[in-house]
């Protein structure tokens, strides 16, 4: 009986280690291939099974081969085949069976996402960055047995990398999709320009443009009259050709141009708008009927500033697809924790109600400063299932992850794996990737970001996607964070200073603190032009090493930068006759400005790159006009203003600027005028309008009339609206104080 009983156990137990073994796939044995890889023919399947070859090889030195549409047999890989119950779209299973490994997909992109699980979770191999990766060389590769099934949370997952340029197998393993995956290519968004072309109908019909403070508006930024049938017709005729030149295709975006409440407001548009409360109204009927035309196709439109709540009455059709912003919101805590962030939330509960094709674009870095530390992964789990929860099925988290920004490769790196997955842990996922990537130099890099995190809480500063880093100099950015900050990199680079590729990651991550550092040095005044040069220099040569290509989404260069700090910003180059001159306001700038305006107007400052950096003084659609009492009669050889143009601001130069000198502030004579010709860079730019005379002339008193554009035109985003400009120093000049300062308008960088 015993003897039974022993035989008995002996046989299940090799019955269970044969079945665990034929579960088991053996792909290379001693380094020699054992199995075959079996695709369909069809390209997903096949980049798929050559993405595995190629890092099976990578790992063992063995070349898996690859055979179309076979018949499987023992020791096979099969993409493409197999149990496909319960996969969405992009998901997969992966489940041994008889000794073959079985990779089926929900549709679309699942098999390549099947074979980058297996390579991570299974083969130990770690993507970070461009052509960034780790894994473990072995001679042998099997795989357990398995039965693993995902899901994405989200049906299309977008964000941005400069990686996705440079190398072809980032894009997949991270999971990522282009509007180009999902749209006719070149209509994603801000589309209303490209389906009624303004040099196409401008002339000839405004009627069919927004009619904004009773003036027809045509131009390439204003919208649409959508209660207007002939633009309807002309829209649905244009669709109808996309979508033939383009077969296969199903999902196109019929959406706003960028800019703010340049919508129509003719009685038509205005009558529906105020019925569903606000311009949504106008917008969904239009797009519905749009879709009601063409219901094998999906429309997606813009839910963005002005149209950003849902409508009181009106729902989507199923085949519109919300697309739902949040660019005003702030990032220092949850969207849920903030004012900011909970008007976004009340409008995204709202569309929740009514539809459940919702597509969300959060915002994730500062698009002014792509160099300045954005400490804001602490928000990025809690928003993402945010969104999840209610009901987005599309998500573009766009944390610009230009080369050189602050954690660009971090940043995709997490947001990707929680757009897939937003139950995992952000604070492991960010651990995990700096163990990786930064090596042994991740401790230090770890405790200078919680450092930050920290430090921005605790100032109860907001965290705005057009901060700049003076917004922050009495906070996180502050002289004593800055030297911790600072001394924490020096032992990043001292723990890797013998890995060449390590301590260039190191030194890029530094980059952001470099440029607080400087940016903070115009505002302290504490460096002497040596200590300024070499900081400046350190930063050149650092960006141009890294061929960091800009440091905001205008694309002002690093180099633009360094050249025009040292012009503007280093001691002694702004000396000024007016210094601490009384000023008589005639036509004044903006109420929010004329407690700092007489002081900052003559401090020998040069203020920054962003208009809303304080030294800035604006007028808003009006002309600027001041008298200057210098206290003395002084002889004058030179006046100049100095002006910023941001056009996301609304912030451009002004037409003219015109000075008149005094002896005695009853007689005026002129001293010039300076025409700043209309400019449409997207950059930010500086223009110093600057008077001279041949022969210096005795005044007292300096009167400045500045006329302004009054209204942003056609062409820029609020079209129709109060135009700005920003006024800085206005410099008076003797021949002994004159610097040579060139008329030239210079791009700078934030």
């Amino acid at each position: 009986m015993e003897k039974n009983w022993k035989n008995l156990c002996f046989i299940s137990l090799l019955l269970f280690f044969c079945t665990r073994l034929e579960a088991q796939v053996q792909l290379v044995k001693e380094g020699k291939p054992v199995a075959r890889i079996l695709a369909e023919n069809n390209p997903i399947d096949q980049r798929a099974a050559q993405l595995l070859q190629d890092f099976v090889q990578r790992i063992t030195d063995a070349r898996l081969p690859i055979v179309i549409a076979s018949s499987p047999r023992t020791g096979d890989i099969v993409i493409g085949k197999g149990n496909t119950d319960g996969l969405t779209e992009d998901g997969f299973r992966l489940v041994t069976d008889k000794g073959k490994l079985f990779i089926s997909s929900g549709g679309d992109k699942g098999s390549i996402y099947g074979v980058v699980t297996l390579l991570e979770k299974y083969f130990g191999v770690s993507y970070y960055a461009a052509n960034a990766y780790t894994l473990s060389k072995t001679s042998t590769l099997t795989v357990p047995q398995l039965n693993c099934v995902e899901n994405p949370a989200f049906r299309y997952r977008q964000s941005q990398n400069y990686a996705l340029h440079k190398d072809p197998v980032y894009k997949l393993w991270f999971r990522l999709e282009d509007p180009q995956d999902a749209f006719v290519s070149g209509y994603w968004v801000h589309t209303f320009s490209k389906l009624l072309p303004v040099s196409e109908y401008g002339k000839s019909h405004p009627e069919y443009y927004s009619l904004i403070n009773g003036v027809r508006r045509p131009g390439s930024a204003s919208q649409l009259c959508l209660t207007n049938p002939d633009v309807f017709e002309i829209v649905a005729h244009r669709v109808d050709s996309i979508f033939k030149a383009n077969p296969g295709v199903k999902m196109i975006s019929v959406s706003q141009n960028d800019g703010n409440d340049t919508y129509c407001t003719c009685p038509s548009c205005r009558a529906l708008d105020e019925q569903e409360g606000g311009p949504t109204g106008s917008l969904i009927h239009f797009i519905n009927k749009l879709a009601k035309r063409f219901p094998d196709k999906e429309f997606s439109t813009l839910a963005y500033q002005y149209t950003m709540q849902p409508p009181k009455h009106i729902k989507p059709l199923p085949n519109v697809n919300i697309m739902l912003c949040n660019i005003d919101c702030r990032r220092e805590v949850p969207l849920t924790d903030n004012v900011s962030g909970r008007k976004f939330v009340e409008a995204l509960e709202g569309w929740a109600q009514i539809s459940d094709n919702l597509f969300v674009w959060d915002y994730g870095i500062n698009f002014d400063n792509y160099l300045v530390p954005f400490p804001n992964f602490p928000v990025l789990q809690k928003n993402i299932q945010l969104f999840k929860k209610n009901h987005a099925t599309m998500h573009f988290s766009q944390v610009a992850g230009s080369l050189g920004g602050d954690f660009s490769e971090m940043r995709t790196y997490m947001v990707s794996k929680l757009m897939w997955n937003p139950e995992l842990d952000a604070d492991s996922l960010m651990r995990s990737f700096m163990d990786g990537y930064y090596g042994a130099a991740s401790p230090f890099i770890y405790q200078y970001e919680k450092l930050l995190e920290g430090a921005l809480l605790g100032s109860k500063a907001d965290l705005w996607i057009y901060d700049t880093p003076v917004s922050h100099k009495d906070g996180m950015l502050n002289e004593n964070c800055r030297k911790r900050y600072n001394e924490l990199f020096d032992q990043a680079e001292a723990a890797v200073a013998g890995d060449e590729e390590l301590i260039n990651r190191v030194r890029m991550a530094r980059l952001p603190l470099q440029y607080s550092d400087l940016e903070m040095a115009r505002i302290e005044k504490k460096y002497t032009v040596e200590e300024l040069r070499a900081k400046l220099d350190l930063f050149d040569k650092r960006t141009s090493y890294f061929h960091v290509p800009a440091l905001n989404e205008r694309y002002n260069t690093p180099q633009d930068y360094c050249r025009l700090y040292a012009e503007r910003y280093f001691p002694g180059r702004n000396k000024n006759l007016a210094k601490g001159a009384d000023i008589t306001w005639i036509n004044p700038p903006a109420e929010r400005f004329r407690s700092t305006a007489e002081k900052a107007l003559t401090d020998e400052y040069l203020a920054g790159d962003s208009s809303k950096e304080p030294g800035w003084i604006g007028w808003e659609g009006d002309d600027g006009i001041f008298i200057m009492d210098m206290k003395e009669i002084k002889k004058v050889s030179s006046i100049s203003c100095d002006f910023i143009h941001q056009v996301g601001q609304w912030s451009l130069f002004p037409k003219r600027v015109t000075y008149f000198y005094s002896v005695d502030s009853n007689t005026y004579l002129s001293f010039g005028e300076h025409c700043i010709a209309e400019e449409r860079n997207p950059r930010t730019l500086y223009h110093s309008a600057k008077c001279s005379v041949d022969m210096p002339v005795e005044a007292r008193y300096i009167k400045v009339e500045i006329e302004n554009q009054k209204v942003c035109p056609g062409w820029h985003f609020g079209a129709g609206h109060p135009s700005w400009f920003f006024l800085d120093e206005v410099t008076v000049e003797g021949l002994d104080t004159c610097l040579v300062v060139s008329d030239a308008v210079y791009p700078v960088l934030p």
